[in-house]
């Protein structure tokens, strides 16, 4: 053997070798990609609640919002609340739906997140099972409050990783939501909805009714 070179049996040692490696990097490469835009989302969160409310509302939003649409898919959650009726919606009337919902989402996020007090957000290990869910455990940094698990189950939609559902604590916040819209849809359609959605992010971010 050639200094430098590999006999056959070392060459295929060092193949297995290298074919064990990938392999045991791969799920880890994995779960870095898909929890990446929960990781970004709960590095703003952070930041926000720094701030406080000594910082207007609309500039925490700011910084929110584009995590926000880059962790969710917005779209898909408004759909599935809407049901069967979305797509017989006019072009205009979608789009009015999915920028109220997601200035809705924003705030609600903005208005939940507005202390700090050292708190901070931990990435739990994936579940065996190998599901798609990010699980994040919200510790307060006061002893006096309780830790809440955050699960974002996640699916891959054009080439990019986003979350189709949030779980706090095990309820489906989605589940929820989707039966408040109908609710609100059964009472006075699409235009009730699209009103409703309006005023409570007003309300959230503290605006004056008109």
């Amino acid at each position: 053997m050639r200094v430098g070179f590999l006999d056959r049996r070392g060459a295929l040692r060092l193949a297995l070798c290298v074919i064990a490696v990938m392999i045991a990097l791969a799920p880890v490469a994995a779960a870095s990609e898909v929890s990446a835009p929960i990781e970004r989302l709960d590095a703003g969160l952070i930041e926000i609640m720094k701030a406080g409310k000594a910082t207007p509302f609309q500039s925490r939003c700011d910084v929110l919002a584009p995590l926000v649409v880059r962790a969710l898919d917005l779209e898909f959650i408004l759909e599935g609340a809407v049901g069967a009726a979305w797509t017989a919606l006019p072009l205009d009337q979608q789009r009015a739906l999915r920028s109220a919902f997601q200035r809705y989402t924003i705030a609600k996020y903005v208005a939940n997140f507005e202390d700090f007090s050292g708190d901070r957000f931990e990435l739990l290990p994936p579940a065996a099972d190998g599901d798609r869910v990010v699980r994040v455990k919200i510790v307060p940094g006061s002893p006096r409050d309780q830790a809440h698990t955050l699960g974002y189950l996640m699916r891959q939609n054009a080439g990019e990783w986003k979350a189709v559902d949030v779980t706090a604590d095990g309820i489906s916040v989605v589940a929820v939501q989707q039966a408040e819209f109908r609710a609100v849809m059964a009472m006075g359609g699409i235009a009730h909805l699209l009103a409703r959605l309006q005023q409570k992010a007003s309300e959230l971010a503290g605006e004056t009714p008109r």
